[in-house]
């Protein structure tokens, strides 16, 4: 590429001068293409382990004057071509001009604008897209990264940087790049080059650690192997940056949404020297992932910036130093202390914003005011004018009320809902008119249960009332609703139990789902009214778990509680069709529906499934998986002996799932479970981890003496049912699995409030954030699990349909998979979605269109036919896509594979002689040969056919009296599986004939009996011509006697013979047969037999020709001075006759072929495909993955 011009003041060092002129001279680096001796092996080892070759390029141009010492560096390339195009350009376009020049400063002068002026015009049209954002440096090392790693332009990359990759003991100096599919390592010492190549998506471990052998390394672990890197000058942002990228890759494997993430995240104010603008965007998403978590807040939201302040506490009289957040739709503030204060104030409810006056104790103050009435002081800010210009241009765009059009809260995968569409009140007032006539719209269902109960005095009453004005003195001092003050009291008083009253408003504030619902009003009204009667899988599972959610409670033994959970369920199921409806969110979602009205809980759901639970509910349920993980690593660190033991008994596992999908209500009696769903909405998943663990431990010398699972299982069980809540107000629910296992002896109650306090006790130090890093070590593990368990489901379904071992298909359902994944992030016809549907069978989940089929077919297929290869391939794909929807997946991936490896010889042939007929040939091919088909499909004599129309008026009068029994049987008859015979395969005309002669011959080309192969198939091929022409002549002579009306006319020789000479000389282009000319019948017969053997034995035959020249007959234009001939024809049974009269074909296609040569091949090939340019001197050897 051109540069500017830069000062060489050594042009000879380190360089080899390859072209001169007076004006120019061509340069390559030592160390690059061939030769070099030990000096280029120094100066390639030099630019690798310098980095100087990221800057500088192995080619490269200067501008050079007698007169003058000084070079001028100005065009550089990395192959031959790209700095041969530029030389070429300088000597057509300015050696003659600048010849003429008398001065050599003119000369310089002149040619450096002229560059100038190049780069200038080059840059204009790319001056607004984010590639200029990044420095010349980085955009050199991406090009160099697909150099090295033939990496297409799709493939960006997000950084690179210094390490050592250890190879056996001895590491090696290199350069990691880390890419958004792709971590690769390239290194150049002393003449050995190593190269690696590992997709994001194929890594099951990653981990940072620290022994003797590896000082401060990164290992990367995947199915086969382990690789170690070193030497880092920042591991800990390295390893941040490997986390996020194998993250998105984790969730591709989950689902397609990951491959359309939003990429516009904001860009920080001042450009990073040497970083990407993709880097960038992946530290902004981070930020933003701990910004939501943090605060609870939604997935839209976008982290604008923070900056270090102090807040005014008025209920501590003192300044609280921490750090304020600023994003589009809230003001956040979280102390720099643990639990001492935290604060989220959404904009929607900001009336002021202001700069107080500013004094030494206060410096720079900002005071924010609320609609209602609270004020927060915050000061210290470093630039308050900016924050509040900044807040002010957010709070212009806040809307009155936030409406859903502008949200991701639309059903996914659904046309917009009609909320979302129209901002009309109409749309409010027909939702909330729909709500106004439910009992449960308004209220709770233990709102309504307890209606018209007295009023209990006793001493739990008491007990309830008190935690109620505690509450209410809280609220007083810190506020109440979404801008309280949350602080350590706050935590105190959810320890002791919330009351019943506040249940529902407490929960919807802690889980953020408070703010959804205020800014989506009468969003859930519209979506019950688009989901009620509608069918779905999802629904007939919600039906059938209606009347199994907590039915030992009133509040669910009528319709009116399963009324109110059928629609929410089915709501969020209309909502998140990917996560649809999970077992264990019945559970979950009648207890909300006991403390919440109906919209509420809906709410509450939401927040439960897509943010404080996620990935728990779906299909798989991998988030549990992942938190079982989590829990066991946790057990093996805070109970080690008790893990040993319960590792033998394999317990964990199988106890803890329940416990996490439904946060123990249905494994703990239900007032004192609800406790614990109090400390989840405030604190989150830590705290299931925590009392997890403490019930582990009170148990632990129980457990230690347990012998095997089920005596373990026993002794947790009824531990959980005994757990008790004292202070409940509410009559006791019966939990039915305490009532059937208490046995006669029952052991001691254990109270709630002390399991709750010992769990905080014990393992209280337990951080959100070090979970965090948990479960992305464990989802690594959980995904790739589920995808191997999917291999082998996948295998075992294909064993009983192939002939393929058990290790063949592992093979080829890897390399299938790996083909559906690079063509989904480096771009299809199609999207992603409907490559993959997680929703069907393992075997037709992953799909792939013609251009990887293509691949695929042309690395793996046993018949290899040189350039006809492509139409073979395109042909095989249209038959094996029955569905005619573009794709095809493994199932008949590997059934169109599994005929051409494994078939006998009547069935590789008929697969063959389906491929030149339709549906395999495109609608191009079989264009012309549309005729000769309809016709011979119509050849029925008229007499029969005037029988079968005077029978139509019989058969419309028995369509009137046919019954229900008539359809089912014609039915059945449909349904039943028809076995296709060699009589079912339609004849085949002319043109397909030669087609297929062609397929023949260019399969031959590369066999050892090559000659006896091409003989063979000349004398089939003639034998076949002759029994087409006697066929043709015994259908005319039929359709002539049976015609009353046809006259009989005499035997056209020289049609005959235009016929004849058509076919010959179209087997003549493709060298099967000469083109003689034919007198009669008996000449054609010595001529076709004679001829053909003596161009074979002539050795005459060249595949490569018939490859270039053949042109087919219908392919656009005909054959010159010939008429294709659509009365001749053969059938299957013809063909395979003929064939059989040759042993070499018979030995041919009877020969067993081994797939696993053909997948060694595609192994050793890269993963990635190289993108289509010259080769320059220094090509890399390949490696595999």
């Amino acid at each position: 590429m051109w540069i500017n011009p830069e000062e060489v003041l050594l042009a000879g060092a380190l360089w080899v001068s390859e072209r001169a002129n007076p004006f120019f001279i061509l340069q390559r680096r030592r160390g690059h293409g061939r030769g070099g001796g030990l000096s280029g092996l120094l100066v390639g080892t030099l630019d690798v382990v310098l980095d100087s070759s990221a800057r500088v390029a192995p080619y490269r141009i200067l501008l050079q004057t007698a007169d003058s010492q000084i070079y001028w560096n100005i065009a550089c390339g990395s192959s031959r071509k790209e700095i041969t195009d530029h030389w070429e350009w300088l000597e057509s376009n300015l050696l003659q001009t600048i010849s003429i020049f008398d001065n050599d400063e003119d000369v310089t002068t002149f040619v450096k604008g002229k560059i100038s002026g190049i780069i200038a015009e080059e840059n204009r049209p790319k001056q607004g897209e984010d590639q200029e954002e990044d420095c010349g440096k980085f955009r050199e090392a991406e090009l160099k990264m697909r150099r090295l790693f033939g990496m297409p332009d799709e493939e960006k990359l997000v950084n690179y940087y210094s390490c050592s990759y250890w190879k056996g003991r001895v590491p090696r100096q290199g350069w990691l790049y880390l890419s958004v599919n792709h971590l690769c390592f390239y290194s150049f010492l002393l003449g050995k080059e190593v190269t690696l190549v590992v997709q994001w998506t194929e890594v099951t471990q990653l981990e940072k650690n620290a022994t003797l052998v590896f000082p401060e390394s990164v290992r990367v672990s995947t199915r086969h192997t382990e690789h170690f890197f070193s030497m880092f000058l920042n591991i800990n942002d390295t390893f941040k940056l490997m986390e996020q990228l194998a993250n998105i890759a984790m969730r591709q494997l989950l689902d397609n949404e990951a491959f359309a993430a939003d990429r516009s995240l904001p860009k920080p104010g001042k450009t990073l020297k040497n970083v990407s603008a993709l880097k960038r965007d992946f530290d902004a998403r981070a930020k933003n992932e701990r910004y939501r978590t943090m605060f609870r807040l939604t997935q839209d939201e976008r982290l604008d910036g923070h900056t270090d302040c102090t807040l005014w506490t008025p209920f501590a009289k003192m300044h609280v130093v921490g750090q304020l957040f600023i994003s589009n739709n809230y003001i956040c503030f979280n102390s720099r202390e643990e639990d001492l204060c935290q604060l989220i104030i959404p904009l929607r409810e900001v009336s002021i914003v202001e700069k107080a006056d500013s004094s030494s104790v206060l410096p720079c103050p900002v005071s924010i005011s609320t609609k209602n009435k609270m004020n927060f002081l915050f000061a210290n800010l470093k630039d308050r004018d900016f924050l509040v210009q900044r807040i002010s241009d957010f709070l212009q765009r806040t809307p009155d009320s936030s409406w859903g059009d502008t949200s991701p809260l639309s059903p996914i995968g659904h046309s917009t809902s009609s909320s979302a569409s129209s901002a009309g009140s109409e749309s409010i007032h027909r939702g909330r008119q729909y709500h106004l006539g439910l009992p449960t719209a308004s209220q709770c269902l233990l709102q309504l249960y307890h209606r018209n109960t007295p009023e209990d005095l006793g001493p739990k009453a008491m007990k309830e009332k008190m935690k109620e004005e505690a509450w209410n003195i809280h609220f007083s001092e810190f506020g109440r609703g979404v801008c309280m003050y949350r602080t350590s009291r706050t935590r105190e008083l959810i320890l002791n139990g919330i009351p019943e009253r506040l249940r529902g408003e407490l929960w919807l504030l802690f889980s953020g789902a408070q703010n959804e619902m205020a800014t989506h009003p009468g969003y859930y009204g519209d979506l019950v009214e688009q989901a009620m009667g509608m069918c779905s899988l999802a629904t007939e599972e919600i039906e059938r778990d209606l009347h199994r959610s907590m039915p030992e409670h009133r509040a669910f033994q009528n319709e009116t509680g399963i009324a109110a959970l059928r629609r929410v369920l089915t709501s969020y199921a209309h909502r998140n069709p990917g996560i649809g409806y999970c077992q264990a969110m019945n559970i979950v979602t009648s207890v909300l529906l006991l403390y919440c009205p109906e919209e509420e809980a809906f709410w509450l759901l939401v927040a439960l499934c897509e943010r404080m639970l996620p990935d728990y509910y779906n299909t798989r349920v991998v988030g549990a998986l992942v938190d079982q993980g989590v829990f066991e690593d946790l057990t093996r660190a805070f109970l080690p002996l008790l893990y040993e033991h319960m590792q033998e008994l394999g317990v964990i596992s199988t106890i803890s799932l329940s416990w996490f999908l439904t946060l123990f209500l249905s494994v703990m009696p239900f007032d004192s479970a609800v406790l614990l769903v109090d400390c989840f909405f405030y604190e989150g998943i830590k705290v299931i981890f925590q009392v997890a663990l403490a019930v582990l431990h009170d148990n632990m010398d129980a457990l230690l003496s347990c012998s095997d699972e089920g005596e373990a299982m026993t002794i947790l069980g009824r531990y959980l049912d005994n757990v008790v809540n004292k202070q409940t107000v509410a009559q006791p629910i019966p939990h039915l699995h305490a009532l059937l296992t208490s046995g006669d002896d029952p052991p001691l109650e254990i109270d709630i409030f002390d399991l709750i306090k010992s769990s905080y006790e014990k393992f209280g130090t337990l951080r959100s954030d070090v979970i965090e890093q948990m479960r992305f070590k464990q989802r690594l593990k959980v995904i790739q699990s589920l995808e191997d368990t999917a291999k082998r489901s996948v295998v075992r379904a294909m064993m009983t349909e192939s002939a393929f071992s058990i290790e063949e298909l592992e093979e080829l359902y890897c390399l299938f998979k790996s083909k559906h994944m690079t063509s989904c992030y480096w771009g299809s016809t199609s999207s992603a979605a409907e490559r993959h549907d997680p929703s069907l069978p393992y075997l037709e989940q992953y799909r792939i269109d013609p251009v990887q089929f293509t691949q695929l077919f042309t690395v793996l297929a046993p018949w290899v036919c040189g350039g006809h290869t492509k139409t073979l391939s395109a042909r095989l794909f249209r038959l094996l896509d029955q569905n005619q929807d573009g794709l095809v997946n493994f199932k008949e991936f590997i059934t169109g594979l599994s005929g051409m490896y494994h078939g006998d010889m009547t069935e590789k042939l008929k697969l063959l002689y389906k491929l030149h007929l339709p549906p395999a040939l495109c609608p191009e091919e079989a264009e012309s040969a549309l005729e000769a088909t309809h016709f011979f499909t119509q050849d029925v004599p008229r007499g029969d056919e005037e029988k079968d129309g005077g029978g139509d008026s019989e058969e419309k009068k028995e369509e009137k009296v046919k019954d229900y029994r008539y359809y089912l049987r014609m039915w059945a008859k449909e349904k039943e599986p028809k076995t296709e015979t060699i009589k079912d395969l339609p004849r085949m005309n002319q043109e397909q004939f030669i087609d297929l002669c062609k397929t023949l011959y260019n399969m031959f080309s590369e066999e050892p009996l090559e000659q006896q192969l091409y003989h063979s198939i000349a004398t089939v091929a003639s034998l076949l011509l002759r029994i087409g022409e006697v066929g043709k002549k015994f259908n005319n002579g039929s359709k002539r006697s049976d015609s009353a009306a046809a006259q009989a006319q005499p035997p056209d020789p020289q049609r005959e013979e235009s016929d004849e000479s058509q076919v010959c000389q179209a087997l003549a282009d493709a060298q099967l047969e000469p083109a003689a000319p034919q007198t009669s019948e008996e000449e054609t017969k010595d001529n076709t037999s004679v001829s053909s053997y003596s161009v074979v034995s002539s050795g005459s035959l060249q595949c490569e020709d018939i490859a270039d020249d053949t042109v087919l007959i219908g392919g656009g234009e005909q054959r010159r001075g010939s008429v294709l001939d659509v009365d001749w024809s053969i059938t299957f049974e013809q063909v395979l006759a003929s064939l059989l009269t040759e042993p070499p074909l018979v030995d041919y296609f009877e020969r067993k072929r081994d797939i696993q040569i053909k997948m060694a091949t595609c192994k050793a090939q890269r993963a990635v495909e190289r993108q289509t340019s010259s080769t320059s001197d220094h090509e890399l050897p390949q490696h595999s993955i």
